[in-house]
């Protein structure tokens, strides 16, 4: 089967790893323009295009895909790519742009997403990390035959992944990778037959993963302690949970939620510092901080933290000192 991948990310990468071990016939990439990064702003490759340059693989990387967009003159170009690409399906993997009709008509198979959550819950583009801030108790994969609406096409495959206690966005997202490779694999192989089928998404049930923005990664001590904690380890590893506690800010990686009772303080308030953990307090219960970090230095275990921070009962995190 010959196929086109489009894709950017870590999460994409090990899909299209996986496909090219098992031997498909990888035609064309489509990924992201490079961007900058790092201190010195150097552009950089997409993970997608790294593989794919790696192993020979041609590259295309538009800036849109609209004929009659901003950036026509790369949909052109892209097009013609893919016509002469003359794949059988398109693979799609947290690409970043959005397939207009033209593209999901091209392929004869049409285009199959590889989608982490159990649709129709958390269609969008983060849905691994709204699905530990909400607290669910699992998430997953879909294979997902590509329509014009967001995330709304029918389910090909589905395979569920229980979701921990201790689970962040970096643990569970590579476990859905994994597992999003071996799907895609696996509906491929049933597609080659004629064996995959269709099966309607459910009306009800639908949520959305909206876009994580860094706006966000600012506590709100006024929340429940677990609500709190889901939240650092939803936005772990990007983009990290913030406070400031005097004139620093800190990140907050991990916590550990101590009671259900609200605490007889103001939220924010540090009840307590000792080598196991900062207790604050919350809106409802005492969150103890595990694992902290300084602007400019490495994430720390509290009592590493604590010998270079002076936190001390009484202070307030989210308060900015005079």
């Amino acid at each position: 089967m010959r196929l086109v991948f489009a894709g950017t990310p870590d999460f994409a990468r090990t899909a299209l790893e996986r496909l090219h071990a098992a031997g498909f016939d990888i035609a064309l990439v489509l990924t992201q323009p490079d961007r900058p990064a790092g201190r010195g702003l150097q552009l950089q490759a997409s993970p997608v295009k790294q593989f794919a340059q790696q192993h020979g693989i041609p590259v295309a990387q538009p800036r849109g895909l609209r004929l009659d967009g901003k950036f026509a003159q790369d949909a052109s170009l892209a097009k013609e790519a893919l016509q002469t690409a003359r794949a059988d399906v398109m693979v799609v993997a947290a690409y970043g742009l959005i397939l207009p009709q033209w593209v999901l008509d091209l392929p004869r198979l049409g285009c199959l997403n590889i989608h982490a959550s159990l649709l129709p819950r958390w269609r969008g583009a983060a849905p691994i990390h709204r699905a530990i801030e909400a607290g669910d108790s699992e998430s997953g994969v879909t294979i997902m035959q590509m329509d014009a609406g967001l995330d709304t096409g029918d389910m090909l495959l589905v395979e569920r992944e229980p979701i921990t206690p201790e689970d962040t966005t970096g643990s569970l997202h590579d476990r859905l990778a994994a597992l999003g490779g071996r799907l895609i694999v696996e509906a491929l192989e049933l597609a080659a037959c004629g064996g995959l089928v269709r099966t309607p998404q459910p009306g009800e049930g639908v949520t959305y993963a909206h876009k994580i923005d860094k706006g966000e990664a600012q506590v709100d001590w006024s929340q429940p302690a677990a609500v709190i904690e889901r939240r650092l380890r939803a936005f772990d590893p990007f983009p990290g949970a913030t406070s400031r506690v005097g004139t620093e800010a800190l990140k907050l990686w991990r916590g550990k939620v101590m009671d259900g009772r609200p605490a007889p303080h103001s939220p924010g308030t540090v009840l307590a510092a000792a080598p196991d953990g900062i207790d604050v307090a919350t809106g409802d219960g005492v969150l103890r901080l595990t694992e902290l970090q300084r602007a400019g230095g490495k994430r720390l275990r509290a009592a590493d933290f604590l010998r270079g921070a002076a936190i001390t009962p009484g202070l307030r995190f989210g308060v900015t000192a005079p």
